[in-house]
């Protein structure tokens, strides 16, 4: 289980630190926005009542067990296992949709906040796109007891340098290789030096686009966005892995 679901004490006004930035974030997260600076203050206080009365738990504002898990159930939710069908592409398609249903996001500056931490294994801040991590924690997700393809990585180069390794990376060249479907990757090729700088899932093929689901993009389709959703992408500077199964 990620950290990021774990309690690990009551939290009340006066009490500071990691733990209480998180409780912020995820009132924040909520819509409950308060100051995300990890003291519990007068506005934490009344915005943790806020969140206990909407969820129907006594309005204390003290973050105990019961509020915290109310406050982390989307993570918990996405995060649960993926029942394995005969298809593993399918199935990463499914952990997918499992996480967008939760709006996993950035909070608290720019690859930051909980969904972050989950997807890059404890790690936030600028210098951690987190769109390779999301796509590999998809992977491991979906898998459930399955062999790999390969072993995923939080960089979209070494995803690419692994599959091809093992025979399963595609040129696009503005096309889509017949063998890439529902729950292969893609990836997006620098303009001005080799290599590649975002990934995602492809869950559609189109005759001159790809359906896909993505981290760390907006409606702009920006490599460096603030959320996961379901987007439609051309396929100019695309190549693809291939996910078999």
């Amino acid at each position: 289980m990620s950290t990021e679901m774990s309690f690990e004490r009551a939290l009340t006004q006066g009490d500071d630190g990691p733990a209480v930035r998180r409780a912020q974030e995820w009132l924040t997260l909520s819509g409950l926005g308060v100051k995300i600076d990890g003291v519990f203050g007068p506005a934490t206080v009344t915005a943790v009542r806020d969140f206990q009365s909407r969820v129907a738990l006594e309005p204390s504002g003290v973050v105990e067990q019961q509020t915290f898990l109310r406050l982390v159930s989307p993570i918990a939710t996405a995060s649960a296992p993926i029942t394995a069908t005969a298809s593993y592409g399918a199935d990463i398609v499914r952990a997918g949709e499992q996480h967008l249903a939760q709006r996993p996001r950035e909070i608290g500056g720019q690859n930051r906040g909980p969904w972050v931490r989950l997807y890059m294994n404890g790690e936030e801040g600028t210098e951690f796109p987190w769109c390779a991590g999301f796509v590999s924690f998809l992977m491991r997700q979906a898998a459930n007891g399955r062999a790999l393809p390969f072993e995923p990585s939080e960089s979209c180069d070494e995803i690419a340098q692994r599959a091809k390794q093992r025979g399963l990376f595609r040129q696009g060249g503005g096309t889509v290789p017949a063998d890439v479907g529902p729950g292969s990757l893609f990836l997006v090729r620098r303009k001005d030096a080799p290599g590649f700088h975002h990934t995602g899932v492809v869950v559609a093929v189109n005759p001159d686009s790809i359906v896909t689901i993505e981290g760390n993009t907006n409606d702009d389709g920006s490599r460096e966005g603030y959320e996961a959703i379901r987007r439609v992408r051309g396929l100019g500077a695309l190549d693809f892995v291939v996910i078999p199964g």
